[in-house]
């Protein structure tokens, strides 16, 4: 009986513990005996003809494999791929396409009905999942703007897994780039939503670092602002520090911190060093710095602060030129005063030379009038 148990575990451990009663049945098992083994090893039922084995975790892999198992034309997709594939999405759904474009939803479920092509679909743990160009584009296709720009930006740069202080700190590196998924997506044909994958992909930033760099960004877009991303500058000692956001004309850094930004009182501390240092470079007047909660949760209070501080900043300048041109008037008056000063002295000073002369002169010919 122990190697009839293996057996069990053996098959269910294809499909990460989750046992489709047609295959036992053609491992050798009778159908009774099948049932009353389950039952008695404390196999939970989830639908008809599939079952779990005792102890598994109900999380959404196993919710997905439970609504693919028996079910060959599911194969996992939008959000729930980009999960698998280590591409972050706000939120995550059990999803899937079926390769022929119909069929019935799972329970609990949200199936698609796009057809899949060749290649296509690619195995993550076991699971039939969407490739990653293809899951970007039906997210481009389907998700909000937001959503599916958040998963493709995430797709297109190297992403650290793992909390912020960790140590040594883990990545995932570029999983696409911007070119496949603007081909996949001009190849599209006139699939529903394809329009708007088109013109969200102008939207796209390579650049971006974060999910809620993302998001900010796309607040201040739909605000009317327009910072550069991801810029570059040189602090007075030499230290190379990349910012989230730019406002040139203005010299306004903006940062956006993640969840779990410090992670150790190392990185606080670092962190702090990098603010400071920043805060020396000649190019930045000012820096507002932002929590993943204030752009998600309060973007209205970020776009007021940021608006507040570029009219702050931009009063600031009108009153320095202000008072430049003021200076600037003062002195050029100043020094026209002394100007017309120095002229009206030297003028007296000639009269005055002018009329001793003449007394001299009147004197000196009453004397020889005198001698005469």
């Amino acid at each position: 009986m122990t190697g009839e148990r293996q057996s069990l575990g053996a098959l269910a451990a294809v499909n990460g513990g989750v046992l489709v009663c047609a295959e036992a049945l053609g491992a050798g098992w009778s159908s009774g005996v099948l049932v009353r083994r389950l039952r008695k090893e404390g196999w939970r039922k989830v639908r008809a003809g599939v079952w779990v084995e005792p102890g598994r975790v109900d999380d959404l892999r196993l919710r997905l494999r439970v609504a693919q198992a028996g079910r060959p034309g599911l194969v996992v997709s939008h959000s729930a791929a980009a999960h698998l594939l280590g591409i972050e999405v706000p939120a995550v759904r059990p999803e899937f396409t079926h390769v022929r474009g119909r069929g019935r939803a799972p329970d609990g479920c949200v199936l698609h009905r796009t057809p899949l092509g060749d290649g296509e679909v690619v195995s993550v743990a076991g699971l039939r999942v969407t490739g990653a160009v293809r899951t970007l584009v039906d997210l481009l296709r389907t998700a909000d703007r937001d959503a599916a720009l958040v998963a493709v930006e995430s797709a297109l740069s190297r992403r650290p897994l793992g909390p912020a202080g960790e140590r040594p700190r883990r990545w995932r590196e570029q999983v696409t780039d911007l070119h496949a998924v603007s081909e996949a997506v001009a190849g599209a044909g006139q699939r529903r939503g394809v329009v708007a994958a088109r013109q969200r992909l102008a939207l796209v930033d390579p650049r971006s670092g974060s999910p809620a760099e993302t998001v900010a960004r796309l607040r201040m877009h739909d605000a009317g602002l327009r910072p550069l991303s991801q810029v570059p500058f040189t602090a007075p000692n030499g230290r190379r520090i990349r910012v989230d956001f730019f406002f040139p004309v203005a010299g306004l850094v903006v940062e956006i911190e993640g969840y779990g930004f410090h992670g150790s009182r190392a990185a606080h501390l670092a962190d702090v060093e990098r603010f400071n240092d920043l805060g020396r470079c000649p190019e930045v007047r000012r820096i507002l710095r932002f929590a993943a909660a204030d752009v998600f949760e309060r973007p209205q209070r970020m776009l007021h602060t940021i608006r507040a501080a570029l009219g702050e900043i931009a009063a600031e300048g009108s009153r320095s030129a202000a008072a430049a041109a003021a200076e600037a008037g003062a002195r050029a008056r100043a020094g026209a005063a002394a100007s017309a000063c120095a002229g009206s002295s030297a003028g007296a000073a000639a009269s005055a030379g002018a009329g001793a002369g003449a007394a001299a002169s009147a004197a000196a010919s009453a004397s020889a009038t005198a001698a005469a």
